[in-house]
């Protein structure tokens, strides 16, 4: 797909660099103008995205996650992708309250929270591990 501007970020999968993933992505969109709610909601989305990558896909034990978003007309476009171990069932995954981590403080919430938040959200498996999960926004202002 071709974007009108578009940008790919690499880094570690440590919990420091959620807040930098979703700022990263807030500043990018302030070119469609967006409000403070639309710009919530993309950092939202965005903190759960990279939130379960590092703390399910790896485990919390490091690696790599990879940001990549792209404006067309209005519409952002947003994915998340790690090589950690991936999901076996994402479509219970995708239920709400699902969790793998329920002894600890984890809700199950996190890919309810971005499909609540985006316009559009899809998750698969990455190749040949892992997850990609791309959401998507239309850009109102």
């Amino acid at each position: 797909m071709a974007f009108d501007n578009y940008f790919k970020l690499e880094f570690e999968a440590k919990n420091i660099n959620e807040s930098f993933a979703r700022s990263v992505v807030a500043v990018f969109c302030t070119e469609l103008k967006p409000t403070i709610s639309e710009i919530n909601d993309v950092k939202t989305a965005v903190s759960e995205a990279v939130t379960n990558a590092i703390v399910h896909g790896y485990q919390n034990k490091g690696g790599q996650i990879v940001l990549e978003a792209g404006i067309t007309g209005n519409t952002l476009d947003i994915v998340v992708k790690d090589t950690g171990v991936g999901i076996s069932d994402i479509d219970m995954a995708l239920q709400p309250f699902f969790t793998t981590k329920s002894d600890e403080e984890h809700s199950g919430m996190g890919f309810t929270l971005m499909d609540s938040f985006m316009d559009c959200m899809e998750v698969k498996q990455n190749t040949p591990s892992g997850l990609i999960v791309h959401l998507k926004k239309v850009i109102k202002g």
